[in-house]
């Protein structure tokens, strides 16, 4: 008997089955054969949420749970965020090598010469109200944005796909700026393509008469940071959206506008919100013994805390608690962060918090952040689907190379009404409902 295999005994008829193991997986398929019967459809899994099914295989990100390791194709994050770009960074994720200086010299001309979106798209813009969420006008004109390039539908076509790749990675800021621009009434500012990728964006958030926009360096450095921490995290919900989406072969820019629908949720992207929601709530650290007593009691939840990939500690939290020291020296200290500090120190004393392996995520600290450099809440989301986009891509552009690529199809569990025949609405039993 071959060792990698797993034998199953079927009690219900006796037989016995041999599964090969492969990669620490079995094959779902191969468990079709186990029937009570030979009428039986076969055996299925039932897993809500995917806890313990594996979708696909990958070699992009990698995250051990128990050790609070997280890797960019082998490159651990604490050196990508201490040492890389965000762009150097999606070139890693994309392409599965550092580059060259050619290569990303050659990858930045590109990103920064499609940052401009087509003049039409701004009339797509304007059609939206004035209170319009930044999020739903993001995840709008992304979709819109296969209209404008109607090659994009050739997803086999590997010249095709690297267009799309720079124009997504490009327009995602310039999108996201002007959603929030519409939102409170400022003229559109266009990308300046002297600037970095972060500088470029906060130039097009927050520029208004200055002829030449000069972003604050600390700040620059601390939303290239943040964007390369959420660069890609394995098949969390948005990511599943963008391959589910895509293996339909539908163009990137419609599978990405589902992917960023996804994070637009408050379980995704919206989390940081939660956060500062729960640290204004609090107030003061003199009332944060009373507020840890009602997370004891399942009053409220601690937000910000645990992780359903993490079990010890999130690896981008210890990051991003010092880019948040390094943006209050230029911007003032927040009042919320001494709450956030307190909240986190008396948390990881407590054997309730360490029982139950609650520990600060990478959202504990971002929203303070983000605040700080004045960005209002309804772009916290948005900010995460900009960094986040070359890790969609390179999960897109690695589900079309896999060999067992299929349309997604999931299975159910049946529970309802056997067969039955329509009875005319005068020969139905009453109801009371």
């Amino acid at each position: 008997m071959a060792n990698d295999t797993l034998t199953v005994t079927d009690n219900r008829t006796g037989k016995t089955y041999e599964i090969p193991i492969s990669n620490g997986a079995i094959r779902a398929m191969d468990l079709r054969q186990i029937k009570a019967n030979p009428g039986d459809f076969g055996l299925v899994t039932y897993d809500p949420g995917f806890s313990n099914t594996a979708c696909c295989k990958s070699a992009i990100t990698f995250i051990d749970g128990e050790k609070g390791i997280l890797r960019y194709r082998g490159y651990p994050i604490e050196q990508l965020a201490e040492r890389s770009t965000f762009l150097e960074t999606s070139y890693l994720l994309i392409h599965g090598e550092l580059p060259s200086k050619r290569q990303l010299d050659d990858w930045m001309f590109h990103i920064t010469h499609h940052t401009f979106i087509h003049e039409n798209i701004k009339q797509l813009l304007d059609g939206f109200r004035y209170d319009a969420h930044p999020m739903g006008v993001f995840v709008s004109t992304l979709a819109g944005l296969s209209t404008f390039y109607p090659e994009a539908h050739k997803i086999h076509d590997a010249g095709v796909r690297d267009r799309q790749v720079y124009r997504l990675i490009a327009k995602a800021p310039t999108l996201a700026a002007f959603a929030f621009r519409h939102s409170v009434g400022m003229p559109y500012a266009y990308p300046d393509n002297d600037l970095s990728y972060a500088g470029n964006f906060l130039n097009m958030m927050f520029r208004t008469t200055e002829a030449k926009f000069k972003p604050n360096p600390v700040l620059e450095h601390a939303l290239d940071v943040l964007f390369v921490l959420h660069a890609d995290h394995e098949q969390n919900c948005s990511t599943n959206a963008m391959r589910g989406v895509g293996s339909s072969d539908v163009d990137p820019y419609s599978a990405m506008a589902a992917a960023a629908a996804a994070l637009f949720g408050p379980l995704h992207g919206g989390a940081n919100e939660e956060v500062l929601k729960m640290l204004r709530e609090i107030g003061d650290t003199k009332n944060i013994p009373a507020y840890i007593k009602r997370v004891k009691n399942k009053e409220v939840r601690l937000m910000g805390f645990g992780h359903r990939v993490y079990k010890n500690f999130d690896p981008r939290s210890t990051i991003i608690k010092k880019v948040a020291e390094q943006v209050f020296e230029v911007t003032g200290r927040s009042p919320l962060i001494d709450i956030a500090l307190e909240l986190e120190r008396i948390a990881l004393q407590d054997d309730y918090f360490i029982t139950h392996k609650l520990y600060p995520n990478v959202d504990f600290y971002s929203g303070i952040i983000y605040e700080a450099m004045r960005f209002p809440v309804a772009m916290f989301p948005v900010l995460f689907a900009i960094g986040r986009t070359p890790g969609w891509l390179a999960q897109w552009e690695e589900m079309l190379g896999d060999p067992d690529h299929r349309i997604a199809r999931p299975l159910q569990v049946f529970i309802g009404s056997a067969a039955r025949d329509y009875a005319p609405i005068d020969q139905r039993q009453k109801s009371d409902k």
